[in-house]
């Protein structure tokens, strides 16, 4: 990557670990707490790591960088999470350069996503992205292929039907309620912890059940009332939290806490109590299945319910891969430029210098040497030669590292080694 001039270090790497090889117990080991993020990137600051992007969601934990080993990337990892390296050695990836560009665009676009076309990645994306710049850790390469894989994911969501139907983590769970419970309009359901899965779910309750029992309740009750208010439900205090469980038939936990925030001792109550976790790392004590008529689902096992259009959703998977192709080649496209960039940017230095002593030269023999006329037509010449030579080397029928090293040896070019 370093001959890209997009870098200061060598490589550009993916590393993380997903639900494919990691259970919900090890991705809660090395789940990112918000604040966990930030110490995350004011380390990769102090180690001078130039680019750098983490996501941290229920199914994955990643990070995208610059590195001269992907160690430096993984440590920044485990330093900041209860997750370990050798852990991590035992369910993670890793990727290089084009693979984790690859890696990238098919994240984004909701085809590595545990349920195939659940686009809620492409938001974690954007809001990482967004604090890696606000921290000064997003260089233009990083920006660029953020930029690029959100076009990518926009275009498939509209050009394909591989998203139709529900597809979410938060779908599956009403799909799962809806088949496990009997009367679901009339039973009470107690939804603790308002973050992105737990309003999706909401929204799906609200939207699908028709039940007017719905309770909110979150640490910070604010951020409970406004999703209450926008659906018109109850929401109480956090410290009413054992009497409404008591009270409920369903318990759906989605917060985000690191350490379970549910264990058998606040459930009071011998009636039926299904318990969904929708948490990463898990926040229901397994301690609670020795509780007589408990029964506790994971966000694990949701995630393999499928609907009847899944199988129709695969059928869209080469024309989504063709879109992501076309995007990728695009990024590509400009991340060759960057190839050449310092040079054409030499060659215009050299053909100013050319310009401002050639122009000397003549305001001396001239006596009503225009001035303005001269710089205005020698400007335009030295942009028409640096767009030549530009188009040259985006030919695709001539090598581009020739055409360099010929540019560079007949016009005696010393590039500017600073980063494009």
């Amino acid at each position: 990557m370093q001959k890209y001039n997009v870098s200061k270090s060598s490589y550009f790497y993916a590393i993380g670990l997903s639900y494919k090889k990691a259970d919900a117990d090890i991705r809660g080991h090395f789940s990112l707490s918000e604040e966990g993020k930030l110490a995350l990137l004011n380390q990769a600051k102090e180690n001078n790591i130039e680019s750098l992007v983490v996501t941290s969601t229920c199914n994955r934990t990643e990070i995208y960088g610059f590195a001269q080993h992907p160690f430096q990337l993984i440590k920044l990892l485990c330093d900041n999470t209860r997750g370990t390296v050798e852990e991590f050695q035992e369910v993670a990836y890793i990727y290089k350069n084009k693979e984790a560009i690859s890696h990238m665009f098919r994240v984004g676009s909701g085809l590595d996503s545990q349920i195939l076309g659940d686009f809620e990645i492409i938001s974690q994306l954007k809001i990482s992205a967004k604090l890696s710049r606000k921290h000064g850790l997003l260089n233009p390469f990083s920006e660029r292929l953020i930029n690029a894989v959100i076009q990518a994911s926009k275009r498939i969501k509209n050009e394909t039907e591989i998203s139709s139907g529900a597809t979410s983590v938060s779908f599956a769970s009403v799909q799962y309620i809806f088949n496990e419970v009997e009367d679901i309009t009339n039973k009470n359901i107690l939804l603790f912890g308002t973050g992105k899965i737990g309003r999706n779910t909401c929204e799906n309750l609200v939207k699908h059940t028709k039940n007017e029992h719905i309770t909110l309740i979150n640490r910070t009750k604010t951020k409970a009332e406004q999703i209450a208010g926008k659906f018109n439900l109850l929401v109480k205090d956090y410290s009413n939290l054992q009497e409404e469980i008591t009270a409920s038939d369903i318990l759906i936990v989605a917060t985000g806490a690191q350490r379970p925030t549910i264990d058998k001792h606040i459930i009071q109550s011998n009636k039926p109590l299904l318990i969904l976790d929708l948490s990463i790392p898990k926040n229901v004590d397994e301690n609670v299945l020795e509780l007589e008529g408990v029964k506790l689902v994971h966000l694990d096992h949701l995630s393999q319910i499928t609907d009847r259009t899944l199988e129709a959703r695969k059928q869209h998977i080469p024309s989504a891969e063709a879109i992501i192709e076309e995007v990728k080649e695009e990024f590509n496209g400009w991340l060759e430029t960057r190839k050449f960039a310092p040079t054409i940017k030499a060659l215009k230095h050299k053909l100013n210098d050319f310009a401002t002593a050639e122009l000397d030269t003549q305001r001396k023999k001239i006596s009503d040497f225009n001035e303005s006329q001269a710089e205005i037509i020698s400007n335009n010449i030295i942009q028409k030669i640096t767009n030549h030579f530009a188009h040259h080397l985006k030919d695709d029928d001539v090598s581009t590292d020739e055409s360099l090293e010929l540019i560079k040896k007949v016009f005696q070019l010393e590039p500017s080694t600073k980063n494009v």
